[in-house]
């Protein structure tokens, strides 16, 4: 796999672009800028547009997220280094990645099982390391927890019960919310066991979370 000096300069103007739209935190702009996102795509043809900032196709029915919404989740998760995080759709492995890049303990969940098999070999075979486990990511990991961030990168239809529970006191989750045509994003804070803070941003569109707390299973 190559990564030169035009997927480079590439990367620069999308980094440009992202920054644009209103992403401010330098660290999240700075993994954007250094993961090489072509190697993420499924179809060869599709290379010379791995920088724009679109979602595409990885197959099973899922997509590799539009950069800006990558960074947009991740800044207001706002992972500081060694915070113990539970990403729910590893997916094609490049939100996973950003997370590692900011310092994240990553532990991350994925339902289509050849995606799973996938992303567990690639992402070591380019240098990084996660917890990955295949399973219903709606319903968290509880052995794991409990967590300091939780991200979701599917769309719900409500915040899964699970997911709360398995949040440290303080912790936060990040989940889209809403239909299969759109979702508001969400940022839920775990004020203490009986009391949450949810704040609402804008209008985005994922694929959907399936799973027993999700949308329907395959």
């Amino acid at each position: 796999m190559e990564d030169n000096y035009r997927h480079k300069g590439m990367r620069r103007q999308l980094v440009k672009t992202v920054r644009n739209k209103g992403i401010k935190n330098e660290k999240v702009l700075d993994a954007i800028g250094k993961i090489p996102r072509h190697y993420f795509l499924m179809d060869s043809a599709l290379v010379e547009h791995a920088y724009e900032d679109k979602a595409f196709p990885i197959g099973e029915g899922q997509t590799i997220s539009q950069p800006y919404t990558v960074a947009f989740q991740t800044e207001i998760l706002d992972v500081k280094p060694n915070d113990k995080v539970l990403e729910i759709g590893t997916g094609s492995g490049y939100q996973a990645i950003v997370l590692l890049e900011m310092g994240a303990n990553l532990y991350t969940i994925e339902y289509q099982k050849k995606l799973f098999e996938r992303t567990k070999k690639f992402l070591p075979q380019i240098g990084y390391q996660a917890n990955f486990f295949y399973g219903d990511g709606s319903k968290g990991l509880e052995r794991f927890a409990p967590y300091d961030k939780i991200i979701v990168t599917a769309g719900a239809p409500t915040v899964p019960a699970a997911l709360i529970k398995q949040l440290k006191i303080g912790g936060v989750l990040i989940i889209p919310v809403g239909n299969a045509k759109t979702q508001k994003m969400l940022r839920v804070t775990k004020l203490d066991n009986n009391k949450l803070s949810t704040e609402e941003f804008s209008d985005f569109k994922f694929v959907p979370l399936l799973g027993a707390d999700g949308w329907a299973q395959n």
